[in-house]
């Protein structure tokens, strides 16, 4: 199992690069219609928009850690275990409540842009959004593996380190 988390961790990896590299090419790409040629192509910039919203949702969902992101731990660290698990379930259950009775009213949203094309590229505006959906189904997902794994073990003895796994 282990094995296989590093292998998703590495391919999720790699997709995000890979949409960073794309995002980088359509730029230098819109610089150059625009600045050697004289005729921007207007479809570089809604490329680039639409990949960045890939990149955070994407990378946030799949490929940052929740060592990397930063916390402001001293009131927790300060607590004895017992209020430090209850800070940790609170969290969790916090988020995985609120992301996930959030989503049948974003899905809702984001299947009514069905109807809309962007701009330039003539994609739905569903496909471009539809990360969105992504992202609050892996971090709902993401945080109850949490809240359970605090409920089993106990809280972490750092507020940045949730889970007691290795990262992969």
């Amino acid at each position: 199992m282990h094995k296989l988390l590093r292998w998703g961790a590495t391919g999720a990896e790699g997709v995000a690069a890979a949409m960073l590299a794309a995002m980088f090419a359509t730029f230098l790409l819109q610089i150059f219609s625009r600045y050697v040629m004289v005729q921007p192509f207007g479809w570089t910039l809604e490329l680039c928009l639409v990949l960045w919203i890939w990149i955070v949702f994407f990378g946030n969902a799949f490929v940052v850690r929740e060592s990397d992101h930063v916390t402001f731990d001293i009131l927790y660290l300060a607590m004895p275990r017992g209020i430090r698990a209850i800070f940790a379930l609170i969290s969790a259950g916090c988020i995985v409540v609120a992301l996930g009775w959030s989503f049948w009213p974003t899905w809702d949203w984001i299947d009514f842009l069905r109807i809309k094309k962007s701009a330039t590229l003539k994609v739905p505006m569903r496909t471009i959004y539809s990360i969105y959906a992504l992202f609050l189904i892996v971090v709902v997902l993401r945080y109850a593996w949490v809240f359970l794994d605090v409920l089993r073990r106990g809280p972490p003895d750092r507020a940045h380190e949730p889970g007691h796994e290795a990262d992969p």
